[in-house]
């Protein structure tokens, strides 16, 4: 026959289930305790890791403004120097071809009385023209346009200059104007294309400068 459980029995088994629902009730404690220690280890961990990735990142970003800053420096100063030197450079080709131009257009029946470097005018509405070579004699006025490359577009250039020539220049308004260009470096073909639009063409020979124009060449006048 079963043992009939007394209210003493009923005690105790409340006592052994209220123990080890505290046990539980403990270690579940704990868990939940080494739990939150784990996450907030975690969480400063991360916390380290981001301000290190911030720091890092400043670091990089001052880095590279001052490098920006610093090649920008460098590309201002080489542009300078390159422009000096392209200025330099053009100023040596006209040397070299202003002597030459009595001897080569003499040669082609155009007498020369006077040459003249960067000659310039200014007309209202802030239009201004500049010639590198002006060529004067008591009939003709040759404009030399002087590129160390010389390009189709400084072809298109003169020709609209030769164009506008006599507005700048009232005072020659009674002679014939010719046209020349002169480079050093000659892109292909232009030197025929600026002779069929009837200008003189002067090249490098040597340590001087000469006229690539065939013989019977008849220049365009303006």
């Amino acid at each position: 026959m079963p043992h009939a459980l007394t209210l003493d029995d009923i005690w105790k088994l409340f006592q052994e289930t209220n123990r080890l629902f505290q046990e539980s009730a403990r270690k579940w404690d704990r868990e939940i305790e080494g739990t939150n220690r784990l996450f907030q280890e975690s969480a400063r961990k991360w916390d380290r890791e981001i301000e290190e990735t911030r720091r890092i990142l400043q670091e990089n970003s001052d880095r590279t403004e001052r490098q920006q800053r610093e090649t920008a420096r460098v590309v201002k100063d080489v542009s300078k120097q390159i422009g000096q030197l392209g200025s330099r450079w053009g100023e040596f080709v006209e040397g070299m071809v202003a002597p030459a131009c009595a001897t080569l257009f003499a040669e082609r029946g155009v007498p020369v009385h006077k040459v003249s470097q960067r000659v310039k005018a200014q007309l209202p509405d802030n239009r201004h023209m500049e010639i590198d070579l002006l060529v004067v004699n008591t009939i003709a006025v040759v404009l030399v346009e002087v590129k160390s490359k010389l390009r189709g577009e400084d072809i298109k250039d003169h020709l609209a200059r030769l164009a506008e020539f006599k507005d700048f220049f009232p005072e020659y308004a009674d002679k014939q104007i010719l046209g020349a260009v002169a480079g050093i470096v000659i892109e292909e073909s232009v030197d025929r294309y600026a002779m069929n639009e009837g200008l003189f063409v002067i090249v490098q020979s040597g340590d001087g400068v000469r006229l690539a124009n065939d013989p019977d060449f008849v220049p365009r006048t303006w």
